[in-house]
């Protein structure tokens, strides 16, 4: 599910500390690794799931048109990895929300997969946009990002990124972007990047092995309008208004009428104010569901809009500097590079050394 800076609705609401939520997992997971039973990894695992279907799966699903609306341009460093695989690769796209990634690459076949239902019904819908214009530019906010024609092919399927449907060692490369931070223990999110490790094929003699390309958020954005930065907390409960009220449409000009000057002088004076029915986002939205378990009203969160849009609340985790490699090693990866790019850490990582020459 790709996040943008550029991209996520602006907001006043403050993001939520996650820190005791995430303490009482991350202790849980040391006192079962301690003991070493199954009942408590069981027990375990199922208060992370839980939490992640709430704060995660849950708030996806009920935002799912809103956030594939402002989901539509790829990000520079994915663009350039996928455009340089080779032609007739097979790829993966894990957590690939509306397929925005889709065929940005026509000459590759790609897989899509994502935990939620409602995302995966938007990317089938531009998958058969993809295949249905050959050589069409299909690009467009709420379809995906910029194409120069229909891939050689395209599927999506919904599954959970730590349990991944997809054989071993058959895939070329694997892009993973803005997924892994809401694994809301460190432990889970060495175990997606394992999984994700596990799909691509091993390197041979005269061609290296496949590899994956992971993007997180990171805790350094002091110069972004979020304003994290070393020394914030890395775990948060992140807010997403979900507007109500579309942008109404323009109506026909009506021929001016002759108007006393002090009533038009009232006119131009609301007109200053700002139009309430305009989505503040700047963003086309639908009508959200009428109810939703895990969503709150503005107006509890001490907003004055008589009409308070539902807030959504996605867990993250912002990951600092250097922590996205040590994770890629945990996880039995090697680092093949790695960078910084717009509020995101990212790194390229395989299943062994890339000889020099051929990254």
């Amino acid at each position: 599910m790709a996040s943008s800076a550029s991209a996520t609705p602006s907001s006043a609401l403050p993001s939520l500390s996650a820190a005791d939520a995430v303490a009482k997992l991350t202790a849980a997971v040391a006192a079962g690794a301690e003991t070493e039973t199954e009942p408590a990894v069981v027990e375990i695992e199922a208060d992370a799931e839980a939490y992640e279907r709430t704060h995660v799966h849950g708030v996806y699903e009920a935002i799912a048109p809103h956030f594939s609306a402002t989901r539509y341009k790829p990000w520079p460093t994915v663009g350039s990895f996928l455009h340089s695989r080779a032609a007739g690769a097979v790829g993966l796209d894990v957590g690939c929300g509306n397929g925005k990634y889709l065929g940005v690459n026509r000459d590759v076949f790609m897989v899509g997969s994502d935990r939620s239902p409602s995302l995966i019904t938007l990317a089938k819908d531009r998958c058969m946009k993809l295949q249905a214009q050959p050589g069409g530019d299909t690009a467009g906010p709420g379809t995906g990002g910029d194409t120069a024609g229909t891939a050689v092919g395209t599927d999506v399927l919904v599954a959970d990124g730590l349990s991944l449907p997809f054989r071993e060692r058959v895939a070329d490369f694997v892009i993973c972007v803005a997924v892994i931070h809401h694994m809301s223990t460190r432990a889970r999110r060495q175990e997606a990047i394992r999984q994700l490790l596990r799909c691509v094929r091993l390197g041979e003699a005269d061609k290296p092995g496949g590899q994956v390309l992971v993007y997180v958020w990171a805790l350094e954005q002091g110069t972004s309008r979020r304003g994290w930065d070393e020394g914030s907390e890395q775990d948060l409960l992140v807010p997403w208004v979900l507007k109500s009220q579309q942008k109404q449409p323009k109506q026909p000009k009506q021929p001016k009428q002759k108007r006393p000057q002090k009533l038009k002088t009232v006119s131009q004076s609301q007109g200053i104010g700002g139009d309430d029915s305009a989505d503040r986002s700047g963003e086309s939205v639908p009508t959200p569901p009428a109810t939703t378990p895990v969503a709150e009203p503005e107006a509890a969160l001490g907003q004055t809009d008589p009409n308070p849009d539902p807030v959504f609340r996605r867990y993250y985790h912002l990951y600092r500097k250097g922590e996205l490699e040590e994770d890629v090693l945990a996880a039995g990866g090697f680092v093949v590079s790695s960078g910084y790019e717009r509020d995101n850490w990212w790194v390229v990582a395989a299943n062994e050394p890339v000889p020099a020459g051929q990254q």
